[in-house]
């Protein structure tokens, strides 16, 4: 049982920490949202002082010539697309890192530690050299249209390049790295042990995968998942090299809003909206942590 003096220093010791904390991440939110909530200036900017809410009406309406407010789904459609193409860089990164986490964990700690810094590597160079990287393979006869041509296995360009397609490949491979490393942790500490039971229970592979394996390492597995997602939502590099002007994700929508369109409330107000999706996945998270741990007690 904690006493209250015990309370009282971890609540002195944390204060810091949590000033720090609220001042520089919860100050600009608050300062995002006001931006939000202010009427947009003609040449830019915002007018201090007329509070609306116009920059949340345009995500749904737009306005024609005559005045009239339509229905408008552009906008929807950008942020239904970011969430599809982060979903399924969650599925391909976990498709590809759970058996690597695996094995790495597998091995023994020399070359354990060997095939982590392999695996951090990347992180090494620059997402922009990462992505050009991408470009200059996926563009129309590149390395990989020769390649496959070279092997009859296609008669023409795949023309990969600038689609969402395209998009999915660099975010799969720039974000891998998040998914294996929470799974290897979580792996590390798996006693395989309780693997060996299962087959002597009766078990097969798939029933020790699925019963055995997958709530031991829950909670990496689930960090995994949100060290992927998260990011992928917000994502500008990557959509900006691969897939141009056709496929827009929210990062590219927020950054047109503050440059080229000069509507920083709008801006903000995608930001905001982006702000809540993150939110909801943070409070999934510790819903399913939660579960979690209930269960084990």
């Amino acid at each position: 049982m904690i006493s209250a003096t015990q309370k009282q220093r971890r609540f002195g010791l944390a204060m810091p920490a949590v000033l720090f904390i609220a001042v520089l991440m919860g100050g600009p939110m608050l300062i995002m949202v006001f931006v939000s909530l202010v009427e947009r200036a003609p040449d830019g900017g915002v007018v201090w002082g007329r509070f609306t809410t116009a920059a949340y009406t345009q995500f749904f309406y737009e306005e024609n010539l005559l005045g009239e407010m339509s229905f408008n789904t552009d906008y929807m459609q950008i942020y239904l697309r970011s969430i599809y193409l982060s979903g399924f860089t969650v599925l391909a990164t976990f498709v590809v890192g759970f058996p690597t986490a695996m094995y790495i964990a597998m091995q023994e700690p020399r070359r354990r530690a060997l095939l982590i810094f392999f695996l951090s590597l990347p992180f090494w160079v620059n997402l922009l050299v990462r992505n050009y990287a991408w470009l200059l393979l996926l563009r129309a006869n590149g390395l990989l249209d020769q390649v496959l041509m070279g092997l009859w296995i296609t008669s023409e360009p795949l023309n990969i390049l600038y689609t969402n397609t395209a998009i999915a490949i660099g975010l799969t491979y720039s974000f891998l790295p998040l998914m294996v490393l929470p799974v290897y942790a979580a792996m590390e500490k798996f006693d395989f042990s309780l693997v060996e039971a299962a087959f002597d229970l009766g078990a097969n592979r798939v029933q020790a995968l699925l019963h055995v394996i997958f709530p031991g390492v829950k909670g990496g597995i689930i960090a995994g998942c949100l060290l992927v997602f998260i990011p992928c939502l917000g994502s500008y590099v990557t959509p900006v090299l691969l897939g141009g002007s056709k496929s827009l994700m929210i990062g590219n929508l927020i950054q047109a809003q503050f440059s080229a369109a000069r509507n920083w409330p709008f801006g903000a107000a995608l930001a905001f909206v982006l702000l809540l999706m993150v939110i909801m996945a943070a409070a999934l998270r510790a819903v399913l942590l939660r579960g979690r741990n209930r269960r084990e007690l």
